[in-house]
Formats: structure tokens, sequence, C-alpha cells
């Protein structure tokens, strides 16, 4: 239980409030070892827990150095950084942060891409103890010298797996240097290639690696029906499936930005309201898209396999594989979005003879 972690009051009652009671597998592993100061490499499935694993012991720890006498007094001066590779994973995590500082009363401050580097720099003029940021936006910030990293006690790379660029680990290596030598560092990551064994290996050495595997690949809250198609004529089974009632928001995946946008067309001609989330198109546009979907204003995404990592959205209760991955990896990131944190989730898939392969793997 929670409790077990005998976290600071202000923590534990905003657990009580939301109802969280039972860690997950990897918070069970991640926070006692974590809020001992340990260094932790946490691998784990997507919708886990993984957030939770570290914001949790951050915020306690913060807390206890302020309750002790000592609270952040200069401005651009974080005492915690998270490293996300996407704005709207920046955003995802603030959101998990703030839920519990209504009560704690730490300041979370965000420096992404897609606002304007002048933006980040006013946001981060003030005291504040946790940094929200991605790399390219940090290490401006930090040459420009409008941030400094001099008081920094944890640093966090989450969702690792998604960062990967030629210079990510040369960036990490320049982040973790502008840091104390006391650092505890944290990385957490849904799956671990061959760059993020490379990383772990180069800074994560004297890490506790947790790996928590997912026992079976279906969730008993997670329902999963397999449709097949002939001819490859897809759309008459979708169109059919989105006339059965059924309570919050659907995902809609396709492996393609032409086959998103496809599929968009055909079901405004019908008159079924959607929106687009896809690579290489305006990010104020995929950005207005995702707060539509995410508040309501509009119940169906279609989307690339851009929306399968580390996109938490409480609403979507079914997901429809329109055409299928080609790997199990992937597979597994998309039905993850759904049936997460305990919730009822439906799982469509549109299986044409090409796709046997795979759904014997899953099965």
């Amino acid at each position: 239980m929670f409790t077990d972690f005998k976290l600071i009051k202000t923590l534990q009652g905003t657990l009580d409030t939301l109802d969280l009671v039972d860690p997950t597998p990897i918070q069970k592993q991640a926070v006692p070892l974590l809020l001992e100061g340990k260094s932790v490499v946490g691998v784990a499935e997507t919708g886990t827990g993984k957030t939770l694993a570290f914001v949790l012991p951050i915020l306690h720890s913060l807390k206890k150095i302020e309750n002790d006498g000592h609270p952040v007094k200069k401005g651009s001066m974080p005492r915690a950084v998270v490293i996300v590779p996407s704005r709207d994973l920046g955003e995802q995590v603030s959101k998990v942060f703030k839920k519990f500082t209504h009560q704690t009363r730490i300041r979370v401050r965000l420096a992404t891409g897609g606002s304007s580097l002048s933006v980040s720099r006013k946001n981060l003029k003030g005291p504040f103890e946790v940094l929200v940021a991605t790399p390219g936006r940090l290490l401006k910030l930090l040459d420009q010298k409008s941030v400094s990293f001099g008081d920094v006690r944890t640093l966090v790379f989450d969702e690792v797996d998604q960062m990967f660029d030629a210079s990510f680990i040369s960036d990490a290596q320049t982040i973790v240097e502008s840091c104390p030598p006391s650092l505890q560092l944290g990385l957490f990551s849904a799956t671990v290639s061959p760059k993020v064994q490379d990383m772990m290996k180069d800074l994560f050495s004297k890490a506790e690696v947790l790996r928590v595997q997912q026992k079976k690949l279906v969730t008993p809250s997670r329902t999963t029906k397999n449709v097949t198609v002939k001819d490859g004529l897809r759309f008459p089974y979708l169109k059919d499936e989105l006339q059965k009632n059924t309570k919050g928001a659907t995902l809609i995946f396709v492996n393609t930005r032409d086959q998103c946008d496809k599929v968009a067309a055909q079901l405004t001609e019908i008159g079924q309201k959607c929106v687009v989330f896809r690579g290489e198109m305006d990010k104020k546009v995929r950005r207005t898209n995702l707060i539509a979907f995410r508040e309501g204003k509009v119940n169906l995404l279609i989307s690339t396999d851009l929306a399968s990592r580390g996109l938490d959205v409480d609403r979507i209760s079914r997901v429809i594989n329109y055409h299928l991955p080609r790997s199990k990896e992937n597979y597994i990131h998309r039905v993850g979005r759904t049936a997460r944190a305990g919730r009822k989730g439906l799982v469509i898939n549109l299986v044409t003879e090409r796709d046997h392969a795979l759904i014997e793997s899953i099965s």
C-alpha cells in the first residue's frame, strides 16, 4: 500500500483524495529506492505508472528539505529536473506533478519546444523547485545561462526510448555534468533498445536496474476483438464499429501519415467528427487537436504510432487498429492507451491475411 512508503502527510492526503491505495509493481520497487536517494533505472511497459514512481519521491524529498529550513530562494535554480522527449509528454508529466502540489506546495515549471525561447526564460525567472523540459530547449537555456543546475539533487530521464537521435547521449552527458557530483539519477523507459542500453552503461552504471514485465499482454480490464477483413476493405468495418455506442473516446491507429489523412477524410464524409495526430503537421494544429480530444470536444482521434507511446488520455475507452503494426512491441504500446490504471477498455483489431503472424504472436 502507498501508506507503507511513509510519505509526508500532504502527499498521502492527496493519494487518499485520488483513491490511490495500492502502488503498481514499478512503483513498489522504484519509490523506496528513490526515497533512499539511490539512482534507479526503471523498465516497465506503458500504462504501468512509471511517472508517479518518480513524482512521489521527488516531491517528498524536496518538501522535506524545505521543511528542514532550506527553501529555494534564488530564481532559475531548480532542485529536480525531469527530461522528456516532447512537449505533449512534458505537459502530461507536469499535470501529474500538479495533482500533488495543491497540498504539498511545490512549484513546477515547464520548458519545452513549441513555444518561444523568451517564454521559457520568463517562466524560469523566479524561484521554483521542479523543472520539466525537453533536451534541446534545456541545453539552449543552459548555454544562455537562463537556468542553473548548481542545486539540482535529482535528474530523471523519462520515456528515454523516444528521445534518441545522433546527439542524445552526448547531450545527456552534458546535462549530467552541469549538475553537482552527488546527483541522484533516474531513467524510465518502456523498452530497452541498444542505444538505451549504451546510456545505462555510460551514465547509470551505479544505478539499481528494475525490470517489470507484465505477465499477460491482455490485462483483465481490457477486452480484445479480432475482426477478419476481406480483400483489404477496412472502412465498412470501421463504420459499423463506430455506430456502436461506447462511453469515452476512441483512438484509431494507422501506419502512415497518408493513411491518417485518408481515414480522417472518409470519416468526415460520413459525418463523423474527428481530428488527426501525426508527424509532419503543424505543431500548433497537432496540439490543438490533442487538447480537443483530451477535453472531450472530439471523441475520435486518428493517429500513427506517434500517439502509441507516452500519450495518457483518461477518456480513451476504445482503441481500433485500423492497420495493425508490423511489430509486437508497437502493438503493445498501442493497446496500452486504453484500460489504464484499472479502467475498462476495448481493443478492435481489423485483421487481414498479412496480419496473421502478429495475431498469433499476441494471442
